[in-house]
């Protein structure tokens, strides 16, 4: 049987999905499981957790615990990781207010612009130390990224080490809810009553899914690009197999013209729909940081709820806790998805043949007019001999040339956390789409690296 060591086990999120829907998987019954988590705490309940399914659902794994990555690494399969320097709301909100110090709102700050080269800076050395004792303990094994941002953590991992990585990310879905609620009347879709768009609120998320789960049975959408920044290239009718997109150009455009206006711009402008919706597309495009226009405004931008969605983390966790003591049921468990991971370990460890709609790999081709070696996000294909990309050709060049930058970008930033060079720290920033400036561009990395000294001290050598 496979071994699977998850790293960043004692997050509300993996609990409530990945955990459960690996250990409700039928063929990995009788495997490994190891649990890393540097918060005792939470591991212990996420630990306790997993004792208590892999009873009552007779999954028959061996599972341990384990506070240091190093303790579980050898001989393993897979490793899934979804690390993260914390506490995360608190420092993404602070990767937001710093810029604006200096005269730069960022319109989202997670994944782009100056807030996403300084989030992957905390996370690129303890994901290096990860891959590094992997290259030791366990060379052969595929490593399972779910860390943000993805691009640059991918790149990372392929490009200073020797360890195989995927990246996943559940965004796809946003491009077939708009795509349900633009098709909704010709496809029978029922659209719930509320539903305002695709953005990352947590009071929205149940009415989105009932569009998802209604549209993808339906629905076939390829969609290729770089992460939270990919673009559909068909949309196809599963019952006909006839060609959605010409329709779709025109029902878009017959929504209230608050549905995801910015979506709706690229869209007229561009000639392609891009996926991931208005709060992930804002991030990596030149036009959405002027302070006089304010497009944010335009375009109603809204901003992550982080006191919220710290407070629904803390809530997620002290429910996993009842269910982990046997004061809950688990059967919220039965139907929980692990966004991706458990399809790539079940295919991979036994021979399986999976088609799945959006990996992040390496490209070797798979997008023709990007660059080699760079990480993109297409379909693949998952089987015994591990994870195949599906090859979709050019992307149309103005959107090539978008992605160009973001991938540039990415890139230059890795070098510069790996060698902690100011150099090419200030240089990632002024190529960032979103700084205008190139003072202000030296005023948000002095005040970012100061700010971080702690989890950065490869720049204060």
């Amino acid at each position: 049987m496979t071994t699977i060591t998850v790293i960043g086990a004692g997050s509300a999120s993996f609990g409530e999905n990945t955990l459960s829907a690996i250990m409700r998987s039928k063929k990995l019954k009788c495997s490994t499981l190891r649990l890393v988590d540097r918060n005792a705490q939470s591991l212990d309940i996420v630990h306790r957790l997993a004792n208590r399914l892999n009873k009552e659902w007779d999954s028959q794994f061996t599972i341990t615990a384990h506070t240091h990555h190093k303790e579980a690494l050898e001989g393993t399969n897979f490793v899934v990781s979804a690390i993260e320097v914390g506490p995360r709301e608190e420092l993404w909100k602070s990767d937001f207010e710093i810029p604006i110090k200096y005269g730069v709102r960022q319109p989202y700050g997670e994944n782009g612009g100056p807030g996403g080269f300084i989030h992957a800076a905390r996370n690129v050395m303890p994901v290096l130390e990860i891959v590094r004792d992997m290259e030791q303990a366990c060379p052969d094994a595929w490593f399972i990224n779910f860390t943000n941002p993805m691009v640059r953590i991918c790149d990372l991992v392929n490009r200073y080490s020797k360890i195989k990585v995927v990246g996943l990310c559940h965004q796809i879905y946003a491009g077939y809810g708009m795509v349900g609620v633009a098709l909704a009347k010709d496809l029978g879709i029922e659209v719930p009553e509320g539903l305002e768009g695709m953005h990352a609120d947590v009071m929205q998320h149940p009415l989105q899914q009932q569009v998802v789960h209604q549209t993808v049975p339906l629905v076939d959408i390829r969609a290729a690009g770089t992460n939270h920044f990919t673009w559909v290239l068909s949309v196809h009718d599963k019952r006909t197999g006839g060609d959605l997109y010409p329709l779709l150009k025109k029902r878009f455009f017959e929504l209230d013209g608050s549905f995801e206006p910015l979506t709706r711009r690229v869209f007229h402008d561009f000639g392609l729909f891009p996926v991931p919706g208005d709060t992930h597309l804002c991030e990596y495009l030149p036009w959405m940081s002027d302070p006089v226009t304010k497009p944010w405004e335009k375009f109603n931008i809204r901003l992550y709820n982080w006191e919220l969605m710290a407070g629904v983390r803390d809530f997620s966790l002290d429910r996993l806790n009842e269910m982990a003591n046997g004061n809950l049921t688990v059967e919220s468990l039965l139907e929980t998805d692990s966004e991706g991971a458990l399809e790539m370990i079940e295919n991979i460890a036994f021979a399986g043949n999976h088609y799945h709609l959006a990996a992040n790999l390496p490209n070797l081709g798979q997008i023709s007019n990007l660059p080699l070696g760079s990480i993109v996000e297409t379909p693949v294909h998952v089987n015994g001999a591990g994870i195949h990309p599906v090859h979709v050709g050019a992307l149309p060049e103005p959107i090539a040339e978008l992605c160009r930058r973001e991938l540039m970008v990415a890139q230059l930033g890795i070098d510069a956390v790996v060698e902690g060079s100011r150099e090419k720290a200030l240089q990632c920033l002024l190529l960032d789409p979103v700084v205008a400036d190139m003072e202000t561009a030296a005023l948000i990395l002095e005040d970012y690296l100061n700010t971080y000294k702690e989890h950065l001290p490869q720049f204060w050598k």
